[in-house]
């Protein structure tokens, strides 16, 4: 389809079936003014993506790649839940959280050394609810970039999937999310998928293989929509310049250290740090020395990245000639591990988890429900999120001076892997009605902090007492690829990283995964090799298991005495308005004489918190005589009210009632209701019966 717009540009538009909706794309219809723009719709999803190429020359040593997600409340028809903030600032977690999964398989298609500025933003503008949007958003910012004339080697997809009755499926209702096994995004290009992240309940590494295969063959058809675009459109290619380093000056470097490496690099960490460190700065001050002082300044960075390439070069040549590590070790070996829990003397749970020169401390807190954090977002409403992993890695964990600050994507992500990885275990609101937060520490880096995480972060729920289903840990592997071999590496460090085709960590318990997440620096892999990278992994994740279970065995029997003590009670929904009062007078009055706090759910679940015992059994008993319901057989106390001719009304509970007869007042014949009782007066009676209609009948002679 076409036409013209106002500004005198052609719309153009194409459609396909992509998972048996409709997929449209349409450029020129908004965003006149930008390098590129495509609007997608899939549903009643609305998707803008817009790229923007800055025309001013960029000197940096870095890709000045920005890709932004954005939820827009109004796409759903929402106005936010806060009391303060209506309009859209600050993006959520969740909103990171996105953008981060959309940049991921797109930043590694441009070529080393492009320097250009490039922004990508995925804007909601209209969101249907049965289903996320998230993988509508991907194509859109990968549609953008094929427009935008820049090196980008897409077109990228994705899609989210899960499993329904045994199937495979994309784009699941909330509903089926939550009958789902595990939570799969997979995004690729056409030749080979370039990123995976996963949740999961302990599934298998073949299904979570199955399913990879199953969803790179069903995002090809929005691969294959995105080139007829780019072939209607025909965008014009930018100009630029790659900033590599000069191969004179590479191959110079190559030869000059050529005999320092190898062997004399493989210690262990952080010895052979300490030598990478040494070596660069005597191989600057000896460039320095033959060049001349002034002339090397211009010349620094260019050296200083011909040196760093060829550490990365000699790192894969150990790997692939000699499967040995830059630290020495073996392909499948794990570095040296050490655990401790109970570290911190006043809080709920604490514990240190260290792997080589790579160590987390993770500190755990207990608290009422109450402390759940809300989460407000576009796609969610009321949601609730009652377990919380923080992740915090200042500059001094790496040997940086850096601005202490908010946390960044990156430490955002990272708490979200090791918080995904964990709630598949967690206890069941019932059994253990807490909110816990888990914050981890990272005290050294020295590559897969995230998996450090997850570990001191089970640990720290154990040593709280936390009844965990089933303890997990975490591994980060990598892959590097040589002729189409794949050498997969367990417990990665960051020379390895850094040199590296693919780095991925898994996480699970004894019975299957957890949580996944892959990211391929190479132009896709094929199924087979990533599912022989994920049952790799397995071995690994039980060797680190093993160590921790040696650590703390099972979650402590009791909490700290620091924490605060939750008893519960269910009561029925009815009686609710009763423990509330007008205008909460209630449950203010409870708290105010108790000193508990007090948590009530819609569904009747009622959770009461102090650290003093005593506090929680008063405000409980109060409760109960709030809420309890009469039983046929039970002794009450109760308070005469009325009295009739035929008897007297007796309240045994608040607002419960119960009438005894003449005949019950006493073993004797009684002639008057007034001889033996007086209004106000207390009195023990026994509840005999129940009618169809709700009436109580009370007994004074049988109590």
């Amino acid at each position: 389809m076409s036409t013209i717009n106002p500004s005198g540009k052609e719309i153009i538009s194409v459609t396909t079936d992509f998972c048996g909706r409709p997929l449209t794309l349409e450029v020129n219809r908004v965003g006149f003014r930008t390098t590129a723009s495509v609007l997608v719709t899939y549903g009643d999803t609305v998707v803008l993506g817009t790229a923007m190429v800055g025309s001013r020359p960029v000197i940096m040593d870095y890709f000045p790649l920005s890709i932004d997600y954005e939820e827009k409340f109004y796409a759903a028809g929402k106005i936010s839940g806060s009391r303060f903030i209506k309009r859209e600032g600050r993006p959520s977690d969740e909103a990171i959280l996105i953008g981060r999964l959309i940049d991921r398989p797109i930043r590694p298609l441009f070529p080393k050394g492009y320097r250009q500025e490039v922004q990508v933003v995925s804007s909601v503008l209209s969101y249907d609810p049965n289903f996320r949007p998230d993988s509508i958003a991907m194509i859109a910012a990968s549609a953008a970039l094929m427009l935008s004339g820049t090196p980008f080697d897409g077109p990228v997809s994705g899609l989210r999937v899960g499993q329904v009755d045994g199937k495979f499926k994309a784009f699941l209702t909330p509903e089926e999310r939550d009958e789902s096994d595990f939570d799969l995004v997979v995004a690729g290009i056409e030749s080979g998928i370039t990123m995976v992240e996963a949740g999961a309940n302990e599934v298998s590494e073949e299904t979570i293989a199955d399913a990879l295969a199953w969803a790179f063959e069903a995002y090809q058809p929005a691969i294959a929509l995105q080139k007829e675009l780019a072939k209607k459109v025909a965008p014009v290619a930018l100009d630029y310049e790659l900033i590599l380093p000069d191969e004179t000056i590479q191959d110079k470097v190559d030869q000059l250290i050529a005999d320092k490496l190898g062997n004399a690099l493989r210690k262990p960490y952080p010895e052979r740090n300490e030598l990478v460190s040494t070596l660069r700065w005597s191989f600057h001050d000896q460039m320095r020395t033959e060049i001349g002082e002034d002339e090397y300044k211009e010349l620094y960075d260019e050296y200083d990245e011909a040196f760093t390439m060829a550490l990365h070069k000699d790192v894969r040549k150990g790997i692939v000639e000699d499967q040995l590590r830059p630290d020495g070790r073996k392909l499948d070996e794990i570095r040296p591990l050490s655990s401790e829990v109970g570290v911190l003397p006043r809080t709920h749970g604490s514990s240190i988890f260290t792997r080589g020169v790579t160590q987390g401390m993770n500190i755990v807190t207990l608290a009422p429900l109450s402390y759940a954090q809300i989460v407000d977002t576009m796609e969610v409403s009321d949601g609730e999120r009652r377990y919380m992993h923080h992740y915090n890695a200042p500059g001094y964990t790496v040997g940086e001076v850096r601005r202490l600050g908010s946390p960044g994507r990156r430490e955002i992500g990272h708490g979200y892997l090791a918080e995904r990885a964990i709630i598949p275990v967690l206890p069941d609101v019932e059994d253990f009605p807490y909110a816990i937060r888990s914050v981890t520490e990272i005290m050294s880096q020295n590559g897969s902090t995230s998996m450090a995480a997850t570990c001191s972060s089970v640990l720290a729920l154990m040593d709280a007492g936390v009844p965990l289903k089933a303890p997990v840990s975490g591994i980060a592997m990598g892959l590097m690829m040589d002729d189409g071999k794949p050498y997969v590496l367990s417990d990665i460090a960051d020379a390895e990283d850094f040199a590296g085709d693919m780095d991925f960590k898994v996480t699970g318990t004894e019975k299957g995964i957890t949580a996944i997440q892959m990211d391929m620096k190479v132009h896709g892999l094929p199924v087979e090799i990533l599912k022989e990278a994920l049952v790799a992994s397995k071995p690994g994740r039980a060797f680190i298991l093993k160590h921790m279970l040696e650590t703390i065995a099972e979650p402590r029997a009791k909490l700290s005495k620091y924490a605060p003590r939750i008893e519960k009670i269910k009561i029925n929904p009815d009686k609710i308005g009763a423990i509330i009062g007008k205008g909460g007078e209630v449950i203010n009055k409870i708290t105010a004489e108790t000193g508990a706090m007090i948590d009530i759910k819609d569904d009747g679940l009622i959770t009461v918190a102090a650290v003093d015992t005593a506090a929680i059994e008063r405000a409980l008993d109060w409760i109960k005589g709030l809420t309890e319901e009469p039983e046929v057989g039970t002794v009450y106390e109760g308070k005469v009210v009325s009295i009739k001719d035929f008897g007297a009304f007796v309240n045994i509970l608040p607002g419960i009632d119960g009438m005894v007869h003449i005949s019950e007042l006493s073993n004797e014949r009684v002639e008057k209701v007034t001889d033996v009782l007086t209004e106000g007066q207390i009195i023990k009676v026994k509840l005999i019966g129940i009618d169809d209609r709700g009436r109580l009948s009370l007994s004074v002679k049988d109590a």
